[in-house]
């Protein structure tokens, strides 16, 4: 279940979110804050999403603006039994 955020309130981006952005020019981006919302200035870029252990590499594409990093990042690892 996920809410949605107020318009009024407008897009979540940290200040040096941008900076980030505008400094690298195609070499990937390191992201703790996982609720940051992908913008089309993202667009093309790389970024490694941490999932609280390791990082997962990310291309952005068309499709994933409007979403959160989080939504692309896996947090739990599947559990898988041994058959014997």
């Amino acid at each position: 279940m996920s809410f949605k955020r107020s318009k009024w309130k407008g897009v979540l981006l940290k200040n040096n979110f941008y900076k980030k952005i505008k400094k690298k020019s195609k070499s990937s981006i390191r992201i703790f804050n996982r609720n940051c919302i992908i913008t089309p200035i993202c667009l093309g870029h790389t970024f490694e999403i941490h999932n609280g252990k390791t990082f997962i590499k990310l291309v952005i594409t068309e499709d994933m603006i409007g979403y959160k990093f989080g939504e692309f990042s896996i947090t739990r690892k599947r559990n898988l039994f041994n058959k014997k």
